[in-house]
């Protein structure tokens, strides 16, 4: 099991690279794909995944897409105003063959997956963007290894026995710490490159990991809460020894648009 993991852990690895260092089309793509594969997964936990709703929201999240790329109008509320008029469009008239549970799902399935994953591109984008979008992934996969490695090693405080009996408070801590000091590591290496680096801002790109690295731990846990609710254990098989696209992408999918956010408030020029 662990050499599974192992070795798709390096397989995402590649693929990030292949997929990111390009970025424009062959990244919107990819995460337009990807968020589809996550919207599917999560609608699979409310037996929606190919039903009207869903077909919607796929449909929407295409069009968002799209929009991002394009940029016909620069507006989430917007699109937010969209999602609601057509997804309330296909619960009257399938009325009452849908649950409100259902369609509300349907409508944070959107949001939660695809909306917050397209940061990822949109910080791709951004002046540096080819060094400052691997932050989204140090705060992500550096504090989960981090934690883990440290919860081994000294964790005796559970952080949320009933939700996640294995997480300790002692695994947090060295989570955000660790994270912090790969990104220190990583400035340290890349920063004379980035035009946008001046004075202190590697100090902020510190702190802004340290806060990032505690989001993506409710990440993590907002995951496994859902699946909690819904008795499963994975999202998905797509990812061997992950499990689904949100068992492994779940911290990214709040992380990426915190750290486009306190990046572009914080030193964006």
């Amino acid at each position: 099991m662990f050499k599974t993991r192992l070795l798709s852990g390096v397989i995402l690895v590649l693929l990030a690279f292949i997929l990111i260092i390009p970025g424009g089309e062959i990244l919107v793509v990819s995460m337009g794909i990807i968020s589809l594969i996550g919207m599917y997964e999560l609608y699979r936990v409310v037996q929606i995944e190919k039903k009207a709703p869903a077909i919607m929201a796929y449909i929407l999240a295409i069009i968002y897409y799209l929009n991002l790329y394009f940029n016909i109008f620069d507006s989430e509320m917007i699109f937010a105003i969209i999602c609601i008029v057509f997804l309330m469009a296909v619960y009257v008239f399938t009325y009452p063959k849908y649950s409100t549970e259902q369609m509300a799902v349907t409508f944070f399935g959107i949001f939660y997956v695809a909306v917050m994953l397209s940061y990822v591109y949109l910080t791709r984008c951004m002046n540096d963007g080819l060094y400052l979008v691997w932050l989204i992934f140090l705060c992500s996969w550096g504090a989960d290894t981090s934690a883990y490695c440290v919860g081994v090693l000294i964790g005796k405080h559970k952080m949320s026995p009933k939700l996640s009996p294995k997480k300790s408070i002692e695994g947090a801590v060295g989570g955000i710490v660790g994270t912090m000091i790969f990104t220190y590591i990583f400035f340290m290496a890349f920063g004379g490159k980035m035009d946008m680096l001046e004075g202190n801002d590697t100090i902020k790109f510190v702190i802004i990991s340290g806060v990032c690295a505690f989001v993506s731990m409710i990440g993590d846990l907002t995951a496994s809460a859902i699946k909690r609710n819904y008795d499963i254990k994975d999202y998905g098989t797509l990812i061997p020894g992950h499990g689904g696209i949100l068992d492994r992408f779940d911290s990214v999918i709040f992380i990426a648009p915190i750290v486009y956010y306190l990046i572009y408030y914080s030193v964006g020029r």
